[in-house]
């Protein structure tokens, strides 16, 4: 019974702290709650010092925190609760949220199990897919890696096919011979008729055709050179952290943006995202940019990048794509091949 209250007290504070960072508050002001209370009572006394409204789904999130208080403590028996969390999370990103953006139930659920799958051999957590997937996105969104162990995936390495040039075909003589009587055959009727009549000048004509036919090189150097031009390799995609987000002062989707790329100054960005994303949402992200177009202003005000972005299939849900583990702001992203 030590070892479970242990165990108990010990996730608690787990989550106090992954909500507090959730919420930008300090978990020193919550460490005396911490024994005294369950997982619900601790969430709604640190949502009000957020000064955040409970949210819409709020039923939900009392569901998430249900399960977590439900969520055996002993490793061995957690296999249901796991496998239930998988099936659940099949087709979605997160457990709730606005499609990609984390919510405290995420947070709350990955503090309570995180201990679990740590424990897991690498068959077992093959197994679970979709919760491994699920607990890379949110360990790197929420940036809870001084909190929680980080619980490393082996992702599939992307290679590309490269593009082998075509053999070149033989063509025998007696192909050619074809070839040279096809296109005899297709001439004109009035062409025919003049070579029965005079068959010296179309031994003449033919030979000069035959002469006349150029190879066919320049088209596939054209070809080349067209798809060198559209090479991933012109843009210069680079890491940054957006310090700052505000809505533009004269456009209601627009969101403006500085993104540290490493600079000596902030780069200004404004991004077609607002009806996706706030900008507390945006602030303290890392993203993935272009930064060699050319500037431009967006209604009055000056954007000198482009953010990459996902969306779901009908384009309801829309987010920044995250750079690679690791990566700093200003370095280049570069595709194999």
């Amino acid at each position: 019974m030590a070892t479970n209250g242990t165990s108990d007290l010990k996730r608690k504070q787990g989550i106090v702290s992954s909500l507090c960072k959730h919420f930008s508050l300090d978990p020193k002001a919550f460490s005396s709650q911490v024994p005294g209370n369950d997982i619900k009572t601790l969430y709604i006394n640190i949502l009000k010092s957020s000064g955040k409204e409970s949210p819409q789904n709020n039923d939900e999130v009392m569901k998430w925190i249900a399960f977590a208080d439900s969520f055996p403590s002993d490793s061995k028996a957690c296999h249901g609760g796991l496998n239930e969390l998988n099936t659940d999370l099949a087709k979605k990103s997160v457990l709730l949220g606005n499609g990609f953006t984390p919510s405290e139930a995420d947070v709350i659920v990955f503090s309570v199990i995180h201990s679990s799958m740590i424990a897991l051999s690498t068959p077992e957590k093959e197994k679970l897919p979709h919760v491994m997937r699920w607990m890379d996105y949110i360990q790197n969104s929420e940036d809870l890696g001084a909190l929680f162990e980080k619980i490393l995936l082996e992702k599939p390495v992307f290679e590309p096919q490269i593009a082998k040039a075509a053999a070149k075909p033989e063509v025998t003589s007696s192909a050619k011979g074809t070839v040279q009587n096809t296109k005899i055959a297709d001439k004109p009727d009035t062409e025919k008729n003049a070579k029965k009549s005079d068959s010296a000048d179309a031994k003449k004509k033919a030979k000069g055709d035959k002469e006349a036919v150029p190879e066919k090189k320049a088209p596939e150097k054209e070809a080349s050179d067209k798809d060198k031009e559209l090479s991933v390799s012109l843009l210069n995609i680079q890491v940054g952290l957006i310090r700052k987000a505000w809505k533009h002062p004269s456009a209601d989707s627009l969101l403006v943006e500085e993104i540290d790329v490493g600079e000596a100054k902030v780069r200004q960005v404004v991004s077609g995202l607002a009806k996706y994303c706030s900008p507390e949402d945006l602030t303290n992200r890392r993203v993935v940019l272009i930064t060699n177009v050319k500037p431009g202003k967006l209604r009055d005000v000056m954007s000198e990048g482009l953010v990459l972005c996902a969306s779901n299939e009908d384009h309801t849900k829309v987010e920044p794509l995250l750079p690679p583990e690791g990566a700093k702001p200003g370095e280049c992203i570069s595709f194999s091949g």
